[in-house]
């Protein structure tokens, strides 16, 4: 009999083992996000823009403080395109490009890219976000920006693995 006791304590042991591993397992998976972290020294406000399986869609603003970051969609990403654009609070001047897309000042999410005008929306430009399929990626705002204030400037991108800079 104490050696069934001792098969059943080994038993229930090897289980609370693999139990423990599991969950460990479990907390270290890493987070699939699409982040912006706003490397100046002015906050920033991002909109974001994508395509879904509802068609396009904008959204915004985050808020963003001086060299912070924020997720601005949680999980895997969907998609392998996603459009920036973001506003300096502090300096005046923004990141854009030419990808047009709906925006207004107040918190929004709009659905559709076309008619921005004659729906009361403001016709956007923003930058394209390359994430080369990955679940999971960062976009950083530093340096140049597409329209100074109050004259345009230059912007470039330099994607690196997991993050783009703008």
């Amino acid at each position: 009999m104490r050696d069934s006791e001792n098969m059943g304590m080994a038993r229930a042991g090897a289980g609370l083992t693999a139990l423990a591993i599991a969950l460990g397992f479990a907390s270290g998976i890493a987070k699939a996000d699409l982040k912006l972290c706003n490397k100046t020294e002015s906050k920033v406000g991002v909109a974001l823009g994508y395509k879904d399986k509802e068609g396009w869609a904008s959204e915004g603003w985050w808020n963003i403080g001086a060299n912070n970051c924020e997720t601005l969609l949680k999980g895997p990403l969907i998609a392998r395109y996603y459009y920036i654009f973001a506003v300096d609070y502090d300096k005046g001047g923004s990141w854009g490009g030419k990808a047009m897309m709906c925006t207004r000042d107040k918190i929004f999410t709009i659905r559709g890219i076309t008619n921005c005008g004659e729906r009361g929306y403001q016709k956007t430009g923003f930058f394209e976000v390359d994430t080369r399929e990955e679940t999971d990626w960062t976009v950083s705002l530093s340096g140049e920006k597409s329209t100074a204030a109050p004259e345009a400037g230059g912007a470039g991108a330099s994607p690196g693995t997991g993050n783009q800079t703008q």
